[in-house]
């Protein structure tokens, strides 16, 4: 992976294959690694003809990891990823983000239009509205000296992946602690990009695809059959849903 500086902050990104490019925007606490390559995504991408781009998030992967909850927010990370695409020379691309990436993704759709091709909201459906709950649990369970001391299940999920991506755990907790700028129904009414909105059927967290795609218009919904947030990531009917969107989007 390559690095870049984003306003101070060292950025590591993959920059695989050729043609039109793809920028990947992974979920909290994963990386490109974990959410893109060993799924098969940047495999599936490759062969089907797009130079994908992965940007690992501040505070995640192999970028910089910041303990001031001030340098988060998906306002900034989205500017990471706009920079991202500076450094390389892309006037635009088509943009995919998972989870609290489809949180930055939309931000960066709302702020830069002209930048964002098409984009895919994955794994955060109507609850990037509703905003998420319980992130206090989840930053106590990281801030854990162990995770045998947390209790809350949904928290004790995230600390629990947080140390299978080995990650900085003070970092995560700050991440999740940052400014939660609100995403209303009313600014997503406001989008013309093409929009994908891809929710496993069983995801409780990211609630649902169809009522999200709903808010804005020309949105598609996704539905990944008996999947939840976790497993859906690599689902096939995911990365095929995804395709047939990119192979017909203006």
């Amino acid at each position: 992976m390559k690095t870049f500086n984003s306003d101070g902050v060292e950025i590591a990104y993959l920059d695989e294959g050729g043609g039109e490019p793809m920028l990947l925007i992974h979920g909290f606490a994963s990386n490109t690694q974990a959410n893109w390559v060993d799924t098969g995504w940047v495999r599936e991408l490759t062969r089907a003809g797009y130079r994908v781009i992965s940007i690992d998030n501040r505070g995640h992967g192999r970028s910089a990891k910041p303990h001031d909850p001030a340098l988060y927010g998906a306002p900034i990370m989205a500017e990471d990823a706009r920079r991202l695409l500076d450094h390389l020379g892309l006037p635009r691309a088509d943009v995919m983000g998972y989870s609290m990436g489809a949180r930055i993704t939309a931000f960066l759709t709302m702020a830069h239009p002209a930048r964002v091709r098409s984009a895919v909201f994955a794994g955060l459906g109507i609850n990037m509205v509703r905003g998420m709950a319980g992130t206090g649990p989840i930053a106590h369970a990281l801030e854990a000296e162990s995770i045998d001391q947390v209790t809350n299940a949904t928290a004790r999920t995230f600390r629990a992946f947080a140390e299978q991506t080995k990650s900085d755990l003070k970092a995560l907790a700050a991440c999740i602690r940052s400014s939660r700028d609100p995403i209303t129904a009313e600014a997503l009414g406001r989008i013309t990009t093409p929009v994908l909105v891809a929710v496993g059927t069983l995801d409780v967290i990211g609630g649902s695809a169809k009522d999200l795609a709903a808010l804005i218009p020309g949105g598609e919904a996704l539905e990944i059959p008996d999947r939840d947030h976790m497993k859906a990531v690599g689902d096939r009917a995911y990365k095929e849903g995804v395709l047939a969107f990119l192979a017909r989007r203006a």
